[in-house]
């Protein structure tokens, strides 16, 4: 089971209490009437998927309900760091970290 700091509460409270809201760091366009169907559908519906590490939107949902972005990497599970919405990350990602070897259709791990 995760820990996870909640940085509104200041507390360390169990990870059940928290929902991922998805990518962090996501600007609204500034006139989403001027956008065009493919920009507007870029904006809602894609989105990174990195293999090490992201950052991600969460809410205390069972807790103080409010949202803050936290920076995990999706291989481990790990959580690096907990931040509110408008503050910069201090932990980015590794050069690299992402690219794992390609394998040929029917190789074995």
């Amino acid at each position: 089971m995760l820990n996870i700091f909640c940085p509104h509460c200041g507390e360390l409270r169990s990870e059940e209490e928290f929902h991922s809201a998805g990518q962090a760091h996501i600007p609204r366009p500034l006139d989403p009437n001027a956008c065009t169907d493919a920009e507007w559908g870029e904006y809602l519906f894609f989105r990174d998927n990195p293999r090490g590490i992201h950052h991600e939107l969460w809410i205390h949902a069972a807790g103080c309900r409010q949202y803050f972005n936290a920076t995990r990497d999706t291989i481990s599970y790990e959580i690096f760091e907990t931040y509110k919405i408008g503050e910069k990350p201090s932990v980015t990602a590794k050069p690299n970290s992402a690219k794992q070897p390609s394998r040929a259709a029917g190789e074995k791990a």
